[in-house]
């Protein structure tokens, strides 16, 4: 690296974030412990206080450089969304422009909510919404070819109150899980935590390729993943992607990212390759789940910015190529106290450790009574392309305990009482110069979409491209159930140590069916699961009844998450966005077979037809068989081709004669999409077939190897 392109992290790390640190400095003391307490006890903040910050803030940005302001918010989209207003205000008589920023400016915005998703709660001539800041998560300055803007986390709702986002149910959620885990410690005697906040680390997966050849693809343009194309010759089947050297292009790529996200306060810890050509990882250090969902939604947008820059296209889509692994997110999560507490820590001793034992318990309690909402939540169009395979967990929920859990979760279920822990061991290479060092209690199970990780549940089912706000809303909210439940039998018992062993021991029998340690891929364990009871829901269409169950409105009701219009309305916007992607898949494969893929086998098939007859004249006993053979097997794919499109287009012409959104999302699951899978085998049996210099579009080969 040159000597100008040295990076102190130290230095540039959070300097354009609004932090506690740059609080501090420029806030009058009084304003900044009126902030903080806002920010720690959830007490709503004066408009003085407000007018202070606000001015600070200003003059904070401007100083970087910042002309504009934005309320940035996270509407049912799944992405961000922002409207940027300048801090002018009206010029002074000389004609000299004034710069403000006022209290009411920072606490509330008020964008267009009909035109974001709303299921309902909001009709078009219903347009007024309003985003509020969100004080617990910094504003930032983020530099672009807008140039510096200030931005403010904020929520989004309706003008009844309805939650329109994603960031104000899981606010609401934390609030639960805080309430009922402070219970849970007051029972063990603790009595110095006074907040209990999920604490998340999400593992970023996603594509690289060259921009030049995304422009050239329009369904990658157009829907994120490639509706045709053959595999290579090469695929992943090598292994020898997976943490290789990265190469020197994407080297530059992630540097860049690197110092944007750390100016942004966002701590990218891991970079490396993934399984799949042109896959990569990011992951950060954990840090408060409001913050961190905030943070993701900063990777993703970081990527495709930065990408761009370097003449890279991002791909977050879970699925943009068949054949090789798809990208997902995984979402590690955990409570921490205020006072320095895991509550995930099982210690060094496990079966000794009873409050450990019982959170424990609470989560498999909730894990199983709620796997359902849990699948639900990391349902996603692009995700029905992946969950289920091989380079991914299986659509059915289990736990993975590990060995030392698994073995103290035993005889939990057998006796009710846990007597020994498997103990760590030193790892033994049978090398003398290595070092000595001890093992962990247990290996790690890839297969398992809710695995146990040390003192933490890793959520592998996330997609790449989807918010990690749902997932945590829902963890949140099961497990702050679980708790209160068990607290309220706790704080009944006239022998709390007695009801504490025999609450362990019944919720350990009563929900050991979630608990798996095996290989989750297995024909098998698809098997064991139904014997077990366990729902094996398949696809994003049947897991969106989870969110409007009964039991799924009682426990986010009683735990003030969400109403039930806001439940209706979220599971009308999945069966919508459903169907719209869908639609826009079908619509452009007909587009692209019949404006690129047809004429060119045609221009193709020309040609094959005028050699024949060129070299059979020019002489008649020349063999011409294989060219013959050639042109009659192209014709007869491009016949099926042009039958399979009718197909299609007959079936698409068909979807408008649905008014409901619900029937509307299952006409294309179950006919539409199988027409598009039917079409792209003919297509891609083409693609083997036809010269490449006559095909319409780059290969997988040129794409996910030539980065």
């Amino acid at each position: 690296m040159k000597e100008e392109e040295k990076v102190n992290v130290t230095e540039i790390f959070g300097e354009n974030v609004f932090d506690d640190r740059t609080m501090q400095e420029r806030l009058p003391k009084k304003t900044y412990q009126k902030l903080k307490q806002t920010i720690r006890d959830g007490k709503e903040l004066d408009i003085e206080t407000a007018d202070v910050v606000a001015h600070e803030m200003k003059e904070w940005a401007i100083e970087k450089g910042a002309t504009h302001y934005t309320h940035w918010f996270q509407p049912l989209t799944g992405a961000t969304a922002e409207k940027h207003d300048s801090f002018i205000t009206s010029p002074l008589p000389s004609g000299k422009a004034l710069m403000s920023f006022s209290g009411k400016e920072l606490i509330k915005g008020e964008p267009d909510a009909s035109s974001f998703p709303s299921g309902g709660l909001r009709a078009t001539f219903e347009a007024r919404g309003y985003t509020a800041w969100d004080c617990t998560s910094p504003a930032f300055v983020r530099e672009d070819a807008c140039g510096a803007t200030l931005v403010i986390p904020t929520a989004f709702c309706s003008y009844t109150g309805e939650a329109l986002d994603q960031k104000t149910p899981l606010l609401r959620s934390m609030e639960a899980i805080n309430e009922q885990s402070l219970r849970l410690l007051r029972l063990f005697g603790n009595t110095t935590a006074h907040k209990v906040t999920p604490s998340v680390g999400a593992e970023q997966e996603y594509f690289i390729i060259d921009r030049k050849n995304f422009l050239a693809r329009k369904d990658l343009v157009y829907t994120g993943r490639t509706l045709i194309g053959a595999m290579p010759p090469k695929g992943q089947e090598m292994d020898d992607h997976y943490f290789g050297a990265i190469r020197e292009r994407i080297g530059a790529f992630m540097h860049d990212v690197n110092i944007e996200l750390w100016k942004l306060g966002v701590t990218a810890k891991t970079q490396h390759n993934e399984v799949a050509p042109a896959q990569h990882e990011l992951a950060p250090i954990y840090e408060e789940v409001n913050v961190e969902v905030d943070h993701n939604q900063l990777i993703m947008e970081t990527l495709k910015r930065v990408a761009y820059d370097h003449g890279l296209q991002c791909l977050l889509h879970e699925k943009p190529f068949d054949g090789v692994n798809g990208s997902g997110k995984h979402n590690n999560w955990s409570l921490v106290t205020d006072d320095g507490q895991n509550l995930l820590d099982p210690g060094k001793t496990p079966h000794e450790n009873m409050q450990f034992l019982l959170v424990l318990c609470c989560i498999l309690k909730a894990v199983d009574e709620h796997a359902d909402l849990l699948r639900e939540s990391a349902a996603d169009v692009g995700n029905d392309s992946r969950l289920g395979a091989n380079e991914a967990p299986p659509a059915i929920i289990s736990v993975y305990l590990g060995d030392q859990l698994a073995d103290v979760f035993d005889q939990l279920v057998s006796t009710g009482e846990a007597t020994h822990s498997i103990g760590r061991k030193k790892m033994q290479t049978g090398v003398k110069t290595l070092p000595d060092f001890m093992k962990d209690a247990t290996d790690r199970n890839r297969t398992s979409p809710f695995a146990f990780t040390g003192n933490k549940f890793e959520f592998r089912m996330v997609g790449s491209e989807d918010s990690i706000g749902e997932p945590n809303i829902v963890l949140n909210t099961i497990v702050a159930e679980a708790f209160s439940d068990a607290c309220d039998v706790l704080e009944k018992a006239d022998d709390f140590d007695t009801a504490l062993h025999d609450l362990i021991h019944q919720l350990a029998a009563d929900h050991q069916r979630i608990v798996f340690n095996g290989n989750g891929y297995s024909d098998e364990w698809v098997k064991e699961a139904e014997l077990r009871g366990l729902p094996n829901i398949t696809n994003m269409l049947d897991a969106i009844p989870a969110l409007t169950t009964d039991k799924t409105v009682q426990m986010y009701e009683r735990f003030h998450v969400f109403t039930k219009s806001e439940l209706d309305s979220r599971a009308e916007i999945e069966y919508e966005i459903y169907a719209k992607k869908r639609n826009i898949e079908a619509k452009t494969m007909v587009d692209i077979i019949r404006k690129q893929v047809i004429p060119a086998v045609i221009k193709y098939t020309t040609v094959i037809a005028d050699s024949i007859t060129s070299v059979s004249s020019a002489c008649p006993e020349a063999d011409v068989s294989t060219q013959t053979a050639l042109l009659t097997e192209v014709s007869a794919q491009l016949k099926n081709t042009r039958e399979s499109l009718q197909s299609l287009e007959i079936d698409l012409e068909r979807t408008g004669d649905f008014s409901d959104e619900k029937a509307r999302a299952f006409y294309f699951r179950d006919t539409v999409l199988p027409d598009m899978k039917g079409l792209r085998t003919p297509v891609d049996k083409l693609e083997m077939l036809v010269d490449k210099e006559y095909w319409p579009m780059p290969s997988y080969g040129d794409m996910i190897f030539e980065v």
